[in-house]
């Protein structure tokens, strides 16, 4: 699956496209804070970088009302890291006192696919904005996340084809007591996702975790894996929902899951794009659904490939 649409949502907000600096502005921008606004430029050949495309809507906008910012292509995402965006908005950030929502890096696979976006170390953009309560990131190339503490975050997505074993490490390092929602697109080796049940071991225990209640651990070809050990996993017991949607589960993972702790208490498991057999869809569903859980199953699984006797499973977001 390639990402095809842009978000279209943050903080409670319908995003925005401000104007490209050679586009006929025909009606009045939108009240600061009554939008998320996506800031973006070409992805190549682009006659004006990123940084000068905010240092227009800094001149447009109040900054002091912004509330939430949608982090578009930047120019040359493939070659070039987000540094110049991450230092551009942290120089703002005096100005920025409403901002409470940040997404960066919202490109399609036009734009740029997933697992050639390159990012850089995010973390500079939750020590500078320690009031900030929703961050997510698009894309695994040189990102990093050493361990960080921060009071007031509620939700943290990273969203990639291949998500790095150091970056699962520090994000599992990290102290983030406010957090309620944690999103993982753990992706495959292919593209960089080389972690191990062991490094995301410390978010299944919730130590430093306590108010999180969604937790999603996607996208991995060791699906199966991740699963059996949410199955024994002490945060699960004050989960409200968990999502181990998008990679390669099979039925090894889903008896694990069903042979585990009771699930009963959740309002909704997600396990789209699965390889289950209809057997174990059927048994998850006699299992969950009576006791008024919402389960999200696929009617007939992802598709396999056969060569021979070899058979090739797949992530949903790979390249």
């Amino acid at each position: 699956m390639a990402i095809g649409n842009h978000l279209q949502e943050l903080h409670g907000l319908p995003t925005f496209d401000f104007p490209a600096a050679d586009a006929e502005q025909a009606a009045a921008l939108p009240a600061a804070d009554a939008v998320a606004w996506r800031i973006s430029v070409e992805s190549y050949d682009s006659e004006e970088s990123w940084p000068e495309a905010f240092a227009r809507f800094a001149k447009a906008v109040d900054l002091g009302g912004v509330k939430a910012i949608v982090v578009g292509s930047w120019s040359d995402p493939y070659e070039e890291g987000s540094g110049p965006v991450i230092g551009a908005l942290l120089e703002a950030r005096d100005r920025l006192t409403a901002l409470r929502a940040l997404f960066l890096g919202d490109m399609v696979f036009e734009e740029c696919e997933i697992s050639w976006i390159t990012q850089s170390d995010v973390t500079p953009l939750l020590n500078g904005f320690p009031e900030l309560t929703e961050f997510a990131v698009r894309g695994g190339t040189s990102l990093a996340f050493p361990a960080v503490r921060h009071d007031r975050l509620r939700s943290l997505t990273v969203e990639t084809g291949g998500l790095p074993a150091e970056v699962v490490r520090g994000i599992a390092a990290s102290e983030l007591p406010a957090l309620t929602r944690l999103t993982l697109w753990l992706g495959t080796s292919d593209y960089g996702g080389d972690s191990a049940v062991a490094d995301v071991e410390p978010l299944l225990t919730g130590g430093r975790l306590p108010a999180l209640k969604h937790l999603a651990l996607c996208n991995s070809e060791i699906q199966d894996d991740i699963t059996a050990a949410v199955a024994a996993a002490p945060v699960v017991a004050r989960l409200d929902t968990l999502d181990l949607s998008m990679g390669v589960l099979t039925d090894d993972g889903a008896t694990a899951l069903l042979a585990g702790q009771p699930l009963t208490h959740l309002s909704k498991l997600d396990l789209r794009h699965n390889y289950l057999s209809d057997g174990l869809r059927q048994r998850i569903l006699d299992s969950l659904v009576p006791a008024g859980v919402e389960v999200d199953l696929d009617a007939d699984g992802a598709e396999e490939d056969q060569d021979g006797d070899t058979v090739w499973r797949y992530v949903s977001v790979g390249e």
